[in-house]
């Protein structure tokens, strides 16, 4: 009977008009700071999924800014020793040049071409191309290359057609063989080539380092020239701390490889004013939660105190207070939660169609903010009606 009492009288205090403000509030509040925390958690697993690891532009090739006047554009130890130890490198790497010049023919008149051209060389960590031809030794019959994949779209879409030559497949490039020329101090040595893959990664002409070991102490006309080209590992090409220092730096690299840095820094403001703009909204919507608790209370305080002096314990009206407050936000905080749910399935749908993969869930991260939320709200609800239940008294 007292239950049903207390419930006529919160029912007659509640004013509608005051409950609807709290619940949309709180609702809009909390829908802007779960958004905020999943699309964080959506940003980094498309950076970090094995779904969406780019083997390609994870790895990026730096080099010095050319500008009129320069007068050298090789790195020297102390700016690699600085790059290196950047929080943004994983793993560096060195690209050899050769110091000598190279070219190449045809060794068979149906593909008739020459071209001059230079050899590079990386650690095998570095190269994309999985290769059991990839290995080179004194007594090997031919020097194993890796060839740019441009290279041979600009041949098949661009020269071949202009000169009448044939357009050719990757399988049939890998078994052609290549006549190379080095030429060195007026000398010159020639050699058998073979391709045995093409590189995504690395815009350049490989051979296997032990090769270019060998060819640079024979032929090379520089022994000490320092690198002017490094490949580093990063696991955000698109950070804009990266593109910061490369800038800063004069060092420049693929820009589209480094086009999403734009993009983050756009994701990072919208994710902070998300986090502001919620976090202040929560305030006012605890304000008003609590606001709409004390008017309620305060507009039947004198039949509260009444049920109070004729008996009515004080934790039992606490107790029924909270059952009548709180489950309220338990539904605004389910509902929020199931909404962006759905805008999560939504969004990977749609990504999904452009290759990018995310998970149809939301993150566990969101759900834990839910639960924070809803441990906020409890002690927000449970400090206020405890304190204005015991001032009835």
């Amino acid at each position: 009977m007292l239950n049903i009492l207390l419930k006529k009288l919160i029912k007659a205090g509640a004013g509608r008009i005051r409950f609807v403000m709290a619940v949309v509030g709180l609702s809009v509040s909390l829908l802007l700071i779960f958004s905020s925390v999943q699309l964080e958690a959506d940003y980094d697993d498309m950076l970090n999924s094995k779904n969406n690891k780019d083997s390609v532009a994870n790895f990026l090739v730096i080099n010095k800014e050319v500008t009129g006047g320069q007068a050298s554009t090789t790195l020297t130890d102390a700016e690699i020793a600085d790059l290196k130890s950047q929080p943004f490198v994983e793993q560096t790497g060195t690209l050899t040049p050769g110091r000598f010049k190279v070219s190449a023919q045809g060794a068979s008149n149906s593909i008739p071409f020459s071209t001059d051209f230079f050899f590079e060389s990386v650690a095998d960590d570095f190269i994309d191309v999985q290769s059991t031809n990839w290995k080179w030794d004194a007594n090997s019959t031919y020097i194993p290359m890796i060839v740019p994949n441009m290279f041979l779209t600009m041949y098949n879409f661009g020269f071949a057609p202009s000169q009448g030559l044939p357009q050719l497949s990757a399988e049939l490039v890998k078994s052609l063989p290549v006549q190379i020329s080095i030429t060195s101090a007026g000398e010159t040595a020639n050699y058998f080539g073979k391709v045995v893959g093409f590189s995504d990664r690395i815009s350049s002409v490989l051979v296997p380092q032990p090769f270019m070991t060998w060819a640079n102490a024979k032929f090379g006309t520089n022994q000490n020239a320092k690198p002017s080209r490094l490949i580093i590992k990063t696991k955000d090409p698109g950070d804009p701390v990266l593109t910061a220092y490369l800038k800063s730096h004069g060092l420049t690299t693929d820009a589209d490889k480094t086009r999403f840095s734009k993009l983050r820094k756009t994701v990072d403001v919208v994710v902070g004013v998300s986090w502001v703009t919620g976090a202040v909204m929560l305030l006012f919507a605890l304000l008003i939660f609590t606001l709409f608790i004390q008017l309620t209370i305060a507009s039947a305080k004198d039949e509260i105190s009444l049920l109070i002096t004729l008996g009515a314990a004080p934790k039992q009206l606490h107790r029924f207070l909270m059952g009548q407050f709180f489950p309220s936000n338990i539904i605004i905080i389910g509902v929020t939660l199931a909404l962006v749910a759905g805008l999560q399935f939504l969004l990977q749908q749609v990504l999904h169609n452009q290759n990018i993969y995310l998970s149809p869930l939301i993150s566990m991260f969101t759900i834990l903010a839910g639960i924070i939320m809803l441990l906020v709200l409890w002690v927000v609800n449970f400090t206020t009606i405890k304190k204005y239940v015991a001032g009835q008294r």
